[in-house]
């Protein structure tokens, strides 16, 4: 649940003893939530790059330095570095507003640029909003889809005669010419009970599926996916402050045990706009279809995965013969990843198979033994090549030249991250390609020859660095974002010092522990403790990455701040412990936090009387059932949006990591902290928005009612109108912060 934002919650903050204790005396090393909050420590961020010719260039979005506040396209090419405007920003001018631009792609000839703007959020993402081709040859713009209403367009494309423009609007798909702005309309029965080229709320959230549709080699035709939401229950959010009466805010949302939306995939004939559905296997609804590609003009493979997601089959399908095929079978006795959770995974949502030998094999990561392993499988026979014959886990996988796959990896310390590489045949021989220099979290956006890369670095003791560099030999040709002036800032503060260690909890499983020591620490003295979790399948927090400014301006302010991993967590500690927390959500993850705390609390300068436990999402859950389960070892909790009842949340995650309720019922409620709310010892704040999509504020209201039936006190805050990740409004994240602070400063006391 809430995978990409929560379990890492303070993502742009830094602070280690790397850089040293600063000796300034006065109030400028010392954070304040104010200060946090003011734009003082904004970090330099990069923007959005498409490679091109291979990755032999590429194309970026700078701001112009002629048109004030514009955006224009630069290119760059890879082994010079040589830079040339590709579209000025002055060519870009609306009604004398310079166009800005959120995303582009380029025609396949490199003649038409098609720019994306003017978004708006559908679910978790900006997929909504405005295109316009701009044409190199003659420097014309135009805007796409002039019928319809602003910032109504979405996943637009060109066709591969760069004639046309593909899109969907209103659940349908349709065709424009560009040159003519003649529209034809390729479905018609989409309603948003009928989803046609798009997804529900649950393929986008736990699959990562947004764009619903995908244009053949030669543009014959388009393979799209059709759900079928009809019988889907509707959830209702309220809206009260908008208006003197409160609104309903209608969302389709399968629950745990209801079914999913129906789920089929068609082929629209580009020539006569006829739509055939490709007749797989098994019922609409028993199967979810989450991934989709061409490899050829004659030739698609559709992964499809069964209700329970422990098998993932892979067809191949052939348009002109309208033969389909079973390429490969994957099954688990617990659940097959499609996107393996990482804290070094890339394109969440891409769930392509990477093609090698000419696109006559596909590449696939699997853990169907002890670790997680890359296998090549042969399109026409189906026969598997182990290709990473490694005692280790395959963190992710980049790209595959004509002889090699890079992939990312760390064989002996699961809180850090590199970049690897090895042949396809699966001969044993492997080399890391990350320098040593970069200890810590490292990741790679390669180039599609794999010849270049934008490597970025962090750790506790870095800040996040961007370099454009060469491979295989990792040769630096550029930096890209420095961060210099976030550095200087961070160095002049009192900082905190960072220690990595490992414990080992009475049942005998091994921890990663990540401790953030105040930065006048004495360790005769007693210290409070905070411990920050998330402790589900998504989350890894103890890493060697930054630690986030709230961080350091907690332990300047006198606690102990411990991040710990339990089995379950995408540690790289093989398939087994991430496997083990199979229906077992809140029961062995809680097992694990609270026994690891025992033992890190026996260090003599942790005081075990002043506790506190704190997290989002999966996170919140998990500090509810410690604080319910375990009263004796924490004194405080702050439950962030969490999950108190898993029979509430959505069905693909839960059903997941669960099985279905209908089958064995009693692991959801022996896993749900609702059911323990009644052993509530200590101090608990409850912070929920009301119009979280994700976890709905029903979870909060649930657990509010068992604690007023059990006699129990507790505080909480709701949050009018913030969805999952309470950022929404003017001034809500310093407010959030400052609630939290302040009612750890109340309840436990660093002095």
């Amino acid at each position: 649940m809430t995978k990409k934002i929560k379990f890492l919650l303070l993502i742009s903050l830094i602070a280690t003893s790397y850089y040293g204790i600063s000796q300034i005396t006065s109030a400028d090393n010392r954070l304040t939530i104010d200060r946090i909050y003011s734009g003082e420590f904004e970090q330099e961020k990069e923007r959005t790059i498409q490679w091109i010719e291979d990755g032999e260039a590429y194309i970026t979005i700078e701001k112009s330095q002629e048109v004030d506040g514009a955006d224009e396209l630069v290119h760059y090419n890879s082994d010079s570095q040589n830079r040339s405007l590709f579209i000025e920003a002055k060519k870009l001018i609306v009604n004398n507003t310079p166009l800005q631009i959120e995303s582009f792609s380029l025609s396949s000839d490199g003649s038409k640029v098609l720019i994306f703007n003017n978004s708006s959020r559908v679910w978790r993402s900006n997929t909504k909003g405005d295109y316009w081709v701009y044409d190199l040859n003659d420097s014309s713009l135009k805007k796409i889809g002039r019928a319809f209403e602003s910032s109504s367009l979405m996943f637009a494309k060109f066709s591969s005669d760069n004639q046309f423009v593909f899109y969907v609007h209103k659940f349908n798909i349709y065709k424009e010419n560009f040159s003519t702005a003649e529209v034809v309309q390729l479905t018609t029965d989409g309603n948003g009970d009928i989803i046609n080229g798009t997804f529900d709320w649950a393929y986008e959230e736990e699959f990562g599926k947004r764009d619903g549709f995908i244009i053949g080699p030669a543009d014959k035709y388009i393979a799209f996916w059709q759900l079928d939401a009809s019988n889907t229950g509707t959830f209702y959010m309220i809206n009260n402050t908008d208006s003197i009466y409160s609104k309903p805010i209608p969302l389709q949302y399968p629950k745990v045990g209801q079914a999913p939306s129906a789920a089929k995939v068609g082929l629209i004939n580009l020539q006569n706009q006829q739509i055939d559905w490709i007749p797989l296997e098994g019922g609409e609804r028993e199967n979810y279809i989450p991934g989709m590609q061409w490899v050829n003009e004659d030739m698609l493979l559709i992964q499809q995965m069964n209700r329970h997601q422990n098998t993932l089959t892979i067809w191949s399908y052939s348009p002109s013969t309208k033969t389909l095929k079973k390429v490969y079978i994957e099954k688990e006795d617990t659940w097959v990843d499609l996107a393996y959770p990482d804290v070094s995974a890339n394109g969440w949502g891409n769930n392509d198979l990477t093609l090698v030998d000419g696109a006559t094999s596909f590449l696939r990561m699997t853990e169907n033994d002890a670790w997680r392993h890359i296998y090549k499988i042969d399109i026409a026979s189906g026969e598997k090549t182990l290709v990473t014959p490694f005692d280790f886990d395959v963190a992710s996988m980049r790209s595959a030249n004509t002889k090699d796959v890079y992939f990312i990896a760390s064989p002996n310390n699961s809180t850090q991250r590199y970049l690897y590489k090895t042949d396809l045949k699966g001969k044993g021989r492997y080399k890391r390609i990350t320098p040593y220099e970069f200890s810590g979290i490292n990741n790679y956006n390669l180039s599609p020859n794999a010849k270049y890369a934008i490597h970025t670095h962090q750790s506790t003791k870095e800040v996040r660095t961007l370099r454009f560099i060469s491979l295989p030999e990792h040769k630096a040709v550029k930096t890209l974002v420095d961060n210099r002036t976030y550095k200087e800032r961070i160095n002049a503060l009192e900082l905190p010092d960072i220690q990595f260690t490992e414990v080992i909890t009475e049942e005998g499983i091994p921890i990663d522990v990540r401790i953030i020591f105040p930065p006048d620490f004495d360790k005769s003295k007693k210290y409070p403790v905070l411990f920050h979790v998330y402790g589900e399948p998504w989350g890894q927090v103890a890493l060697d990455s930054q630690i986030g400014e709230w961080n350091i301006f907690m332990a300047q302010k006198g606690y102990v701040i411990i991040d710990m991993d339990n089995r379950g967590t995408p540690c790289l500690k093989g398939s087994a412990w991430r496997k083990s927390i199979y229906r077992k959500i809140g029961v062995i993850n809680t097992r694990d936090q609270a026994f690891a705390a025992k033992e890190i609390l026996k260090l003599d300068y942790l005081d075990e009387d002043r506790t506190i436990v704190w997290g989002w999402s999966g996170g919140g859950s998990m500090t509810l059932n410690l604080m319910f389960q375990f009263p004796e070892i924490y004194k405080t909790g702050i439950a962030v949006a969490s999950v108190s009842n898993q029979l509430v949340y959505d069905n693909i995650y839960q059903e997941r990591y669960m099985g279905l309720p209908q089958e064995n019922m009693e692991d959801f409620v022996k896993g749900s902290p609702v059911t323990y709310a009644k052993n509530l010892d200590g101090n608990l704040l409850i912070i929920h928005g009301t119009a979280d999509d994700n976890v709905h504020y029903q979870s909060a209201e649930i657990l509010i009612n068992e604690l007023i039936l059990q006699n129990k006190q507790f505080q909480m805050m709701a949050y009018p109108n913030r969805s999952h990740s309470i950022k929404e409004g003017t001034n809500t994240s310093r407010h959030l912060y400052t609630l939290i602070t302040d009612y750890i400063l109340a309840k436990t006391p660093h002095n």
